[in-house]
């Protein structure tokens, strides 16, 4: 069951009925992308913001932190990057729950790996790849994405760039965590404890909802206007640098991994080569530009900018494999 089939029946609606736009048009796609996936979102950030911060009530940041940090090098992203296999959210959807992880104080580098895992791997995907080219496919691509995202996360949290994360991130975890520990966890009421989750959940939505709707109408627009001829006509069979390009054409573009399968399964049937398409796939659901519109408002530029360098390295590397083997 879809829980979200209200929200996409109510843009319909107002697309289709009160405003009268033709269906499959370019205008009502880009229309009805845009209302459903911005209320999609808002609803998100919100349940997302407010649950994490009633969860966080429970512990100290200094805790979480020094837990997390216990535990060998790399099992916190894959713990992440297998979380985000059980999460199917689109990329934009994910950065929600980014923002709670980040401000519970989890290591910058495992909140990385849940944010590449969560859109482009998931159970969504590995049946759909199972149903359109086989399990031989469907494996090969799950192993990879998780490589890629527990990786990534790896090399961030390497680096050690926490000091590009926005101020005000910390901000809103240095004021919870103020509020919490002036109490004994145990004494905190639970009233307390939903008025905390309530204003941590408030302050996010307020920093980050332009940035979304910025992202997501910009998505819209590519969504309904930008052809996916592009990529046959630039990325094809006889091109040594076909992968590149199909991530390039691919960051602009923004669909979760169920939207983004039957535009592989086409391309396919053109004759691109698997590797090629499932390069692209990835950069739509892993690497898409509202995305990175949204995420600018939580890092620096410089963050932002080693992590799409990072991405762009490991999904081009991966497509290259892609062909290779297949």
């Amino acid at each position: 069951m879809d829980i979200f089939k209200p929200i996409e029946l109510f843009a319909n609606f107002v697309v289709y009925n009160v405003f009268n736009i033709k269906q499959h048009s370019h205008l009502g796609d880009s229309l009805q992308f845009f209302i459903y996936d911005t209320i999609k979102i808002f609803i998100l950030i919100l349940i997302i913001s407010f649950t994490v911060g009633y969860i966080k009530s429970f512990f100290t940041h200094e805790n979480t932190k020094k837990n997390l940090m216990g535990l060998p090098l790399g099992v916190g992203n894959i713990l992440a990057a297998l979380l985000g296999i059980v999460t199917p959210f689109c990329s934009c959807s994910a950065c929600p729950l980014f923002i709670g992880f980040v401000e519970s104080g989890i290591p910058l580098g495992v909140t990385f790996s849940y944010l590449i895992s969560a859109p482009m791997i998931n159970e969504v995907a590995l049946i759909l790849l199972w149903g359109l080219f086989g399990i031989k496919v469907a494996l090969i691509y799950i192993i990879s994405g998780l490589f890629v995202a527990i990786f990534g996360g790896l090399i961030i949290g390497e680096l050690k760039l926490e000091r590009f994360v926005e101020p005000f991130v910390y901000q809103v975890k240095n004021a919870s965590n103020t509020c919490s520990c002036n109490l004994n966890q145990d004494s905190i009421t639970n009233k307390e404890r939903l008025k905390e989750a309530k204003s941590s959940a408030l302050e996010i939505f307020k920093k980050v909802y332009l940035y979304i709707i910025i992202g997501v109408g910009i998505g819209a627009l590519i969504h309904g206007f930008v052809p996916t001829g592009l990529l046959v006509k630039y990325a094809g069979a006889q091109n040594p640098f076909a992968v590149p390009i199909a991530v390039i054409i691919g960051v602009p573009l923004y669909a979760n991994i169920a939207g983004v399968l039957p535009i592989t399964e086409v391309l396919v049937k053109q004759g691109l080569p698997i590797g090629t398409v499932l390069a692209f796939t990835m950069a739509v659901t892993a690497l898409s530009f509202p995305e990175m519109i949204i995420l600018r408002k939580i890092l620096k530029p410089q963050l932002l900018a080693i992590f799409i360098a990072i991405l762009i390295i490991a999904i081009v590397c991966t497509g290259y494999l892609f062909n290779f083997l297949l």
